[in-house]
């Protein structure tokens, strides 16, 4: 891969409904560059958080129309990453260090 883990990972998505995946089925939440595919996600978790993950999911999130009186901007497109590891790995996003 050419490119630097970070690159690829953003940031964590830590939402209530991310946090009950993460707890029930093992899936974590992650906002992804919206040029990386899923091999390139699933190679970044990895080297990034030293789990085995089993599969990857994506989706494009579309960017919704705003409006603050007569202004309309419009919220930015961006890409979601579900990731489920293998049974038994963890990733802790509060980690003291």
């Amino acid at each position: 891969m050419s490119r630097h883990p970070a690159d690829i990972l953003k940031r964590p998505l830590l939402t209530e409904k991310g946090t009950a995946m993460s707890e029930d089925e093992n899936k974590f939440l992650f906002e992804v560059a919206m040029s990386a595919n899923k091999v390139e996600i699933r190679w970044a978790v990895e080297q990034l958080y030293e789990v085995k993950v089993v599969s990857v999911n994506t989706q494009v999130v579309r960017g919704k129309l705003k409006r603050v009186g007569r202004n309309v901007g419009k919220c930015p497109t961006w890409k979601k990453a579900i990731v489920r590891l293998a049974e038994g790995a963890s990733i802790d996003f509060f980690a003291a260090s």
